[in-house]
């Protein structure tokens, strides 16, 4: 097996990477291929703007960004000063950004233009801090609705209201010693506080997670080892780089000096030119909403790809035995995480049997403990009974930012924090989730998982996606409802997928309606049920 390199900070990943293969291919955007020494470079030209303009040791730093290369030298830049990377979810709109930016404290956020025809940020940004606009000076913002925020800097060709344009940040930078950007790298220490993701938003507030630079870098170069990655692996993953899901591979790519490969907004027909482009060894596409429309894209099969040995998904089992059905020549694992946890805790190794690799996300990664909990006493559970899943360990969050009595409800005196996920773990310490806790219904007093209900709907050929959720009812307490989007060309009924599940399942599992959706309410990967919900209260 490959081994990734030693645990360090988040900086030093990139450091040791520009040392040792400065000229290998380290990120590939299209039309865009960046050696490891450019990438340090212009991680180390950011840094200097940032330490220009004020930033320091423990400071947050905003990243308000598609994914591009801009992305990825703001994200080192930062962590080489000590900066606190905060990683802000590039779907947020107006209430969400305008909570996150004062409750963050950013003292700097760095935002782009290059996606203005699917998002401006810039007109999101005015709407969301409404004095911006008005700012005397962008390099001293003061603005009531966000004190700590000193200046926002666009990446890009314009200098809005109220903003640094990326010249004048450039141009900021020339007047700094590159070597007091080494000398702020010596100073981080592994314990250091180095990145501040806001939790994804399947509940109506998003919370700031604090992680150490040990918590994210040692979490994921134990998952690189579960995909055996080493320096000739071409990875490909098209998730949001805001997400740990693109974070941390990220991280472990750059950690054995591999080819880091993404795309700044996922559609399905540009994913296939790049798989063929590339030729990716690894595949990460993780999310059924991304994994689905690759798959059925009609330029897509798996004879194209015969170099694809390994790739990731997170679904049920019955949608996973599709997933590996469409490449069959890759291996296919999946993993269980949260934010609270670094983002992930297990994964499958790639010798695992398949009906191994359907039903479990592997054994918990070296270093992090995980109990099954009851989820009303408290109290641990054997093997293949299911609770709460617990977790312990270095990748462990801090806790929530400014809100220690949160904090206080998921980590208990022990040290366990409670994920709100609903699990078992098999007689060898696989973990096998269940769902949300929340999300289970209660119908006429049986439990039912959602999970079980959409894992046999995503069976039925005419279902792209599937969400279930509990409606209230007078005689039952709740009943499902599903909310289905059809395949292209699919013409399946209400009644169809009613029936479809009709002695398949037991009828109390049986959805009590389903709903069409073509546009789904989601987060950065995940669909929001309570939105869901919101829609059946309408």
């Amino acid at each position: 097996m490959v081994h990734v390199a030693a645990v360090t900070t988040i900086g030093d990943v990139l450091v040791r990477a520009a040392r040792d293969r400065p000229d290998h291919v380290g990120l590939v955007l299209p039309g865009e291929r960046h050696t490891y020494r450019t990438v340090h470079q212009r991680s180390v030209e950011v840094a200097r703007s940032l330490r220009a303009m004020g930033v320091r040791r423990g400071d947050p730093v905003g990243l308000l960004l598609p994914n591009c290369s801009d992305f990825v030298f703001a994200f080192f830049g930062a962590a080489l000063l000590g900066a606190v990377v905060v990683p802000i979810n590039a779907r947020f709109k107006r209430r969400e950004l305008a909570h996150v930016i004062p409750d963050a404290d950013l003292k700097v956020l760095l935002t782009s233009d290059i996606v203005a025809d699917h998002v401006d940020f810039v007109a999101l940004l005015h709407d969301s801090l409404p004095t911006l606009a008005d700012a005397a000076d962008p390099l001293a913002l003061g603005l009531d609705e966000a004190p700590a925020l000193q200046s926002v800097v666009l990446f890009g060709q314009r200098r809005p209201d109220g903003m640094v344009s990326q010249a004048e940040f450039v141009a900021l930078g020339t007047d700094v010693d590159p070597g007091e950007i080494e000398f702020e790298r010596l100073r981080v220490r592994l314990r250091d506080t180095g990145l501040m993701p806001y939790t994804s938003g399947t509940t109506s507030q998003p919370k700031g997670c604090i992680l150490t630079h040990e918590a994210v870098v040692r979490d994921w170069f134990a998952a690189g080892e579960r995909f055996e990655i080493g320096p000739d692996d071409v990875f490909w993953d098209p998730c949001p780089m805001f997400h740990m899901s693109g974070i941390g591979p990220m991280l472990f790519t750059f950690g054995v000096g591999g080819t880091f490969v993404t795309l700044t907004h996922f559609e399905p027909g540009m994913a296939v030119r790049q798989l063929e482009e590339e030729l990716p060894t690894i595949i990460y596409p993780t999310f059924p909403p991304i994994t689905m429309a690759l798959f059925r894209h009609p330029d897509f099969s798996a004879e194209r790809f015969p170099q694809v040995r390994a790739m990731l998904n997170v679904a049920p089992p019955d949608t996973l035995r599709l997933m590996q059905e469409a490449l069959p020549q890759a291996t296919q694992i999946s993993c269980f995480g949260l934010t609270e946890g670094a983002g992930v805790i297990s994964f499958n190794s790639l010798d695992e049997e398949l009906a191994t690799r359907l039903d479990t996300t592997g054994p918990p990664l070296p270093g992090v403990e995980v109990q099954v909990v009851d989820e009303v006493t408290g109290a641990p559970l054997g093997p293949d009974q299911p609770g709460e899943l617990c977790i312990r360990g270095y990748n462990v969050f801090l806790g929530y930012h400014k809100d220690a009595e949160k904090t206080t409800q998921t980590i208990d005196e022990d040290g366990w924090a409670h994920t709100g996920d609903r699990g078992s773990l098999d007689p060898e310490g696989r973990i096998r989730y269940l769902g949300r806790v929340k999300d289970m219904l209660k119908v006429g007093g049986e439990n039912v998982a959602p999970s079980e209900i959409e894992s046999h709907l995503s069976t039925h050929p005419d279902v792209h996606m599937v969400a279930v959720v509990g409606r209230p009812d007078e005689r039952y307490v709740e009943v499902p409802v599903a909310f289905v989007e059809l395949s292209a060309g699919a013409t399946a009924s209400a009644e169809d997928l009613v029936e479809y599940c009709r002695g398949e399942l037991a009828s109390f599992k049986v959805p009590r309606e389903v709903r069409f959706l073509t546009e789904w309410p989601l987060s950065a990967t995940k669909i929001q049920k309570f939105r869901l919900r919101e829609l059946l209260a309408e």
